[in-house]
C-alpha cells in the first residue's frame, strides 16, 4: 500500500518557496515521476501527463518568453490542470504573470527553488520514490549477515530473537526484531527496517527487551538493509520430506518482490545461527556461479556413467 504524499511535504523537506496558491498544499502527488512540459509550452498537448509534478527551468521559460501574450496566456491555462498537484520553478528565475494568474484560478500551488532543475529532480524523484513505495510490515527478524540481508520468520516462541542474539554475538549485525517494516523501491528491491518505536531493541523471552547497541556496540545494529534471503523456522515434523541437496529452490513472494526461501526445520541440538551463517554465505557463492548441490550432482552423473560403461 503506497504512502501518500502532500505538496506541503515537498514545501517543508526541500525548503521550497510557495509563491503562489498556499491553500492548494494539500494537494496530494501520486506519482514519482516528474515531467518538464517543454512540449507543451509549445501548443502539443495530447500526452501530457498532467498529474506528475511539472518542473520549469531556464530552457523552459526562455521559451516561454518568446511566445505571444495571447499563446503564453493559453499555454498556462492549459499546463495549470485542476489534476496537477503543483508547478515548481527552479533556478530562483521569476515566475511569469501569466502562470501567477492560472494558477490563482485553478488553486495549484507554484512552488520556487534555488537548485539548478537537473538536480532538484533527482532529489525530488528520490524522495517521491521513497515516500511512495509500496510497503507491509511483516512478523519476523531482519539480520544483516555477512553483507546479506536475512528475514528470518516463523511461528511465536519459535526461537527467532535468540537466533538474532547468538548471530550478533558472532559479529553480525541485527535491522530490526519482531516487526520488519518492509518498502519495494522502483527497482523491485526489498528495503527493510525496524519501526521507531523498536530500533535496536531485541526480546529475549525470560530475560526481557535488551537495546543491542548499548549492550553491543553501535558495530552490531543498522538502521536498514535490502533483503536477500528469507528463512522460515518451523518445528520438524518427522513425517515430512525436507529437501537434503538443495536442488529444489523455493521462492516466497513479499509485496511484488519473488525472494529465495530457504526453510529450516527446528529441533534441540541444531545451531541455528551457524546454519543461518551457512544459508547467507551458500547464497552469495550462487551469485558468483558457484551451486554446490548442482555440481554434486553433475558428479554423480558423472561416476554413474562411467560405471555403466566399465560394466558393458
Amino acid at each position: 500500500m503506497a504512502k501518500k504524499v502532500k505538496v506541503a511535504d515537498l514545501v517543508q523537506h526541500f525548503n521550497l518557496e510557495v509563491v503562489e496558491g498556499e491553500a492548494g498544499l494539500k494537494r496530494q502527488i501520486t506519482t514519482a515521476d516528474l515531467y518538464r512540459p517543454g512540449l507543451e509550452l509549445a501548443g502539443f498537448f495530447d500526452f501530457h501527463p498532467k498529474e506528475r509534478v511539472q518542473m520549469l527551468g531556464k530552457t523552459e521559460l526562455s521559451f516561454f518568453e518568446s511566445l505571444t501574450p495571447e499563446q503564453r496566456q493559453e499555454r498556462m491555462h492549459r499546463l495549470c490542470h485542476d489534476d496537477t498537484p503543483c508547478v515548481i520553478v527552479c533556478h530562483g528565475l521569476d515566475v511569469p504573470q501569466e502562470m501567477l494568474a492560472a494558477a490563482r484560478e485553478s488553486g495549484i500551488p507554484i512552488l520556487r527553488s534555488p537548485v539548478t532543475t537537473t538536480i532538484l529532480i533527482s532529489r525530488i524523484t528520490g524522495f517521491l520514490e521513497n515516500r511512495l513505495a509500496p510497503t507491509t510490515t511483516i512478523h519476523g527478524v531482519l539480520v544483516d549477515v555477512y553483507g546479506i540481508g536475512i528475514l528470518i520468520t516463523g511461528s511465536s516462541g519459535i526461537g527467532k530473537s535468540e537466533t538474532a542474539l547468538e548471530l550478533v554475538k558472532r559479529g553480525h549485525r541485527l535491522v530490526a526484531d519482531d516487526a520488519v517494516e518492509i518498502r519495494q523501491s522502483a527497482d523491485n528491491e526489498l528495503i527493510g527496517n525496524a519501526p521507531e518505536l523498536i530500533k535496536h531493541l531485541l526480546e529475549i523471552r525470560g530475560v526481557g527487551i535488551i537495546n543491542v547497541m548499548t549492550l553491543f556496540g553501535a558495530g552490531a545494529v543498522r538502521n536498514v538493509k535490502k533483503i536477500a534471503v528469507v528463512v522460515k523456522l518451523e518445528n520438524w515434523q518427522q513425517d515430512k520430506e525436507y529437501d537434503r541437496l538443495g536442488l529444489d529452490e523455493e521462492m516466497t513472494r513479499i509485496i511484488d518482490t519473488d525472494l529465495p526461501l530457504v526453510t529450516v526445520p527446528v529441533r534441540p541440538g541444531r545451531n541455528l545461527a551457524v546454519i543461518i551463517e551457512v544459508a547467507a554465505m551458500n547464497y552469495r557463492l550462487k551469485r558468483m556461479g558457484y551451486n554446490a548441490a548442482l555440481q554434486f550432482t553433475n558428479k554423480l552423473t558423472e561416476t554413474l556413467s562411467m560405471d555403466l560403461d566399465d560394466l558393458e
